[in-house]
């Protein structure tokens, strides 16, 4: 059989601006009809905007934000969200020219 998938629904603003050398919130809140389960993940992609490759920048998962090790952004980020509050939020630090482009935040909450 097939099991009855409920929809998360992902808030985010649609654009967020900074000043180079300041830091940026980038605010990611859902919502689900079903309970927030331990296996909560939660994945920030970025797309630069000269480029068509997306990158995985930043993941949450079995508790606890892990920042990947590519990218501009490894040493600049940091956690800012709760999955108990239904918040997957995270800060970038310093913010440089090159960070303009298109961030998304995903979330899944098994089963």
């Amino acid at each position: 059989g097939v099991s009855p998938v409920s929809p998360i629904h992902v808030y985010t603003p649609r654009e967020v601006y900074g000043t180079v050398g300041s830091r940026v919130t980038l605010s990611c809140s859902f919502w689900s009809s079903e309970w927030i389960s331990e296996d909560i993940s939660i994945t920030w992609h970025f797309q630069a905007e000269s480029s068509r490759d997306t990158i995985s920048i930043f993941h949450y998962a079995q508790g606890q934000p892990y920042i990947d090790d590519v990218g501009s952004f490894k040493e600049r980020m940091e956690w800012a969200g709760n999955p108990r509050r239904k918040d997957g939020s995270i800060i970038i630090h310093s913010l440089e020219p090159t960070d303009n482009g298109t961030f998304t935040c995903d979330v899944k909450n098994p089963p």
